[in-house]
């Protein structure tokens, strides 16, 4: 059974999240949901995550699972909210637990945190299957932009988080903690050898100018025009232009305030004997 989207895009952050379903009354998942974040004051917001609430609301679903694709360095999950609002579980993949153990040194967290992965209901792993109501899922495990990178494929679509953007736009940075671009070859490669009429959608878009955001396409139209690993690309091209691009590329903007609250299943460190949560930013160590 193919899937019903919705998409929500959150302008602040390029980021696009889902709510997949098989029509009103379904049952449905959500994926990659945002938290509004302003960094110059430390506020967090619920806009975003409201207009999927609205949405799932509307259309009287019922969320059986919150999914996120890898920890997110450019937003804040706004999982808690979602499941203190509309319930359901959190999912991402196993290999969060190696990201866990890098950010847990970078920032020194204290024993407390446990880099097991416990934070989230449920740990995924490549060909695990998930069930949303009538939807039967399948886990991709796609490392490369992130050692824990997965993609979630229901019937004819694929949820591709960070491993593929627009074919104009090209593909995902590699230089974060455990980032590898020969693996996030091999991941893209695995995606495009799925039927050609997949469709593929994205996590984030930035578009060029004179272009509207977008976030649907297909596996044909990436072979054919993906302007990093289109057909043809080679991996020790794909590998050497991704070196050269990714070190001309300044941090994202929010990566040191989401990594250490998304490790967490995007809980904020608890708060301090004030009553108040403070994040960690670390001084000269990414």
């Amino acid at each position: 059974m193919n899937p019903q989207v919705h998409a929500v895009f959150d302008a602040a952050t390029w980021t696009v999240s889902y709510v997949i379903h098989d029509g009103p009354g379904s049952a449905c998942a959500i994926i990659d949901p945002v938290l509004d974040y302003d960094p110059r004051s430390g506020r967090t917001g619920t806009a975003s995550a409201d207009r999927l609430i609205e949405f799932v609301q509307a259309h009287n679903l019922r969320v059986e699972w919150i999914l996120e694709t890898h920890a997110h360095a450019d937003h804040l999950t706004a999982a808690p909210y979602l499941k203190a609002e509309l319930g359901g579980k959190t999912a991402i993949g196993e290999h969060i637990t190696a990201v866990q153990g890098v950010f847990k040194a970078i920032y020194h967290l204290g024993p407390e945190f446990r880099q097991d992965g416990s934070q989230f209901d449920r740990l995924l792993a490549d060909g695990d299957e998930i069930r949303v109501g009538r939807l039967v899922g399948e886990v991709l495990h796609v490392p490369g932009h992130t050692p824990a990178d997965i993609a979630y494929r229901f019937g004819d679509a694929v949820f591709v988080g960070d491993t593929l953007f627009m074919p104009d736009v090209g593909t995902a940075r590699c230089d974060f903690p455990g980032g590898d671009a020969r693996k996030l070859y091999a991941s893209i490669r695995r995606l495009l050898e799925l039927p050609p009429s997949t469709r593929l959608f994205m996590c984030h878009d930035y578009p060029p100018q004179g272009r509207e955001p977008a976030w649907e396409t297909t596996v044909a139209e990436q072979r054919k025009g993906n302007i990093h690993v289109h057909d043809g690309v080679g991996e020790d091209a794909f590998v050497d232009m991704r070196t050269r691009r990714d070190a001309t590329l300044e941090m994202p903007t929010l990566i040191l305030p989401a990594v250490q609250v998304n490790i967490r299943a995007g809980e904020l460190p608890p708060p301090e004997a004030n009553g108040v949560a403070y994040l960690k930013i670390p001084v000269n160590a990414l």
